[in-house]
């Protein structure tokens, strides 16, 4: 079965024939949980797709705020990206170093603030490096371009709707994160944070989509399994959630390839609702 929607994904075999063309922006995305060790700037500068940008999910966001990559506001996105030589007319392509993790969240961004010609890299830099296609360590000197903001504030959700959910049920909320973690029985790995799951809320670990060999994003058939099974009516409306808002794009990504474009993301996610007193869990 082909995806209803399959423009959000490119092949390796595209981008490399592609790689030149004049209205294509390729962009490193990568980001690493802290306690990884892992430096994703480093990474980059070490070797990345030729004439790929660092796309710094840590840096362009809400820096005054104290939770993790939250999102900025519309005037810091556009000014970064332009920056970035990422703008108007681009076919912007976006991969990330772990396969397909932090990416998800960049092409989401994107959509946030009305850049829909955006897709990710199926299978990412790793599947990139396995076939022998070229990197480079070369500084990327990037053009700054126009980029005009149009928020879709559709596609984002805060923490005060999420509470407004509890009560009104109009979304159905889906956590990417672990069984173990969303059960409560798995700690956190963010220090501080209180266990369990959103109420009402369901569970499909982002893992499951990807093929474990490749990276690549599963067919739109066992997508369609995921989440039935997890238990969505893909006839309402459904809301991400993860650790930080970084996996529960790639919820967002494959509901997007099925068909339902509209999938929110609750940026906060488990990092501002675990952290508080106020908020209701389930063990």
């Amino acid at each position: 079965m082909s995806y209803a929607n399959p423009d959000a994904l490119v092949s390796t075999d595209w981008l490399a024939q592609h790689l030149d063309a004049p209205d294509v922006r390729v962009v490193d995305g990568s980001y690493f949980m802290p306690y990884t060790g892992r430096d994703a700037r480093a990474q980059y500068d070490e070797r990345h797709i030729p004439d790929a940008v660092f796309f710094d999910i840590n840096e362009i966001a809400d820096t005054d705020n104290p939770l993790p990559h939250m999102m900025p506001r519309q005037e810091k996105f556009a000014s970064r990206v332009r920056q970035l030589g990422l703008g108007d007319g681009n076919r912007i392509i976006v991969y990330d170093g772990p396969g397909l993790f932090s990416a998800a969240r960049v092409w989401w961004m994107f959509r946030v603030f009305g850049h829909n010609d955006i897709a990710i890299l199926d299978g990412g830099l790793p599947k990139w490096l396995a076939e022998s296609r070229p990197v480079t360590d070369d500084e990327t000197m990037p053009r700054e371009r126009h980029f005009t903001s149009r928020l879709n504030s559709l596609l984002l959700r805060d923490l005060s709707q999420m509470m407004a959910n509890l009560k009104s049920k109009r979304d159905q909320v889906i956590d990417a994160r672990s069984p173990g973690r969303f059960e409560g029985s798995e700690a956190e790995p963010r220090p501080g944070l209180r266990t369990g799951h959103i109420p009402a809320s369901r569970n499909l670990h982002y893992q499951r989509m990807l093929d474990p060999e490749t990276g690549t994003m599963a067919d739109a058939e066992a997508l369609r399994g995921l989440f039935a099974e997890a238990g969505l009516d893909l006839s309402r409306p459904v809301t991400a959630s993860c650790g930080s808002g970084v996996t529960a794009a790639i919820l967002a990504l494959g509901l997007y390839l099925i068909g339902y474009p509209d999938a929110a993301v609750y940026d906060g996610s488990w990092t501002e609702w675990g952290s508080r007193n106020d908020t209701p869990l389930e063990p």
